[in-house]
């Protein structure tokens, strides 16, 4: 009945985990906030290794990277393995951030603690949102939120295309245009957590089995990851001008 605009929360999910009665809305919050410390670590490391030479923590951020890629498509299609492989996608992730975050702290130093404490407010704005029911999540919402997800994905993919030739994207600029399509992705991803938690909730109400508390708080940390990034990247354009 539902898609989510998170690609690893599909309604098929749900129907295959229905009658083992073991997951929780706490268990999923518990497992998510383990995943975030395991990132901090990690991107930690990196960070420290980018304080004497940026240059030395590309290396971790490219593995952590394609590393986190194969660590997700995994976790996606084989919910089943993320009591294992979500763990260690974290402290992929955590390399990819860690060194993401001290090359835009080189350039505007400042920015970062900027950038997650913008992340965990709209998270948690969102939540209160979503709580307080002042978006109606419905089957309408759902479609827009995954439509408006799969657009942005491809604005991208035409834009890395397009780069390989040479040829510059407004969009992607530190102008007008390319300042108001990072506050849009910055409000898509927003969107994202409020239907990330409206399907964790429905897994929760129908019974699913206790691993996909670990498939629910990985969902979450993928739209958590996007959204910081993308205030990272609008933070870094606000700066620049």
């Amino acid at each position: 009945m539902y898609r989510s605009g998170n690609p690893v929360l599909k309604s098929d999910r749900f129907s295959a985990a229905e009658g083992a009665g073991q997951m929780t809305i706490n268990g999923t919050i518990n497992k998510t906030g383990f995943l975030l410390l395991l990132a901090m670590v990690s991107a930690s490391y990196v960070w420290s290794v980018a304080l004497n030479n940026v240059n030395a923590a590309q290396g971790w951020m490219m593995a952590g990277l394609v590393g986190g890629f194969i660590c997700a498509m995994v976790c996606a299609f084989s919910p089943k393995s993320t009591p294992f492989m979500s763990p260690v996608y974290a402290l992929l992730e955590g390399l990819f951030l860690g060194g993401i975050s001290a090359m835009y702290n080189k350039m505007y130093p400042g920015i970062v603690i900027q950038a997650v404490l913008g992340t965990f407010g709209v998270m948690l704005a969102m939540l209160f949102i979503y709580r307080a029911g002042i978006i109606k999540v419905n089957n309408k919402f759902i479609m827009g939120v995954a439509a408006a997800t799969g657009g942005i994905f491809l604005i991208y993919l035409f834009g890395f295309i397009l780069s390989l030739f040479g040829v510059p994207i407004s969009l992607f600029g530190n102008g007008i245009m390319g300042i108001g399509f990072s506050v849009l992705v910055v409000g898509i991803a927003s969107l994202n957590l409020v239907v990330d938690f409206f399907f964790i909730e429905q897994m929760s109400n129908r019974n699913a089995p206790k691993y996909m508390e670990w498939y629910g708080a990985f969902s979450l940390m993928i739209t958590l990851v996007w959204l910081y990034i993308s205030i990272l990247r609008l933070l870094g354009k606000l700066n620049r001008n």
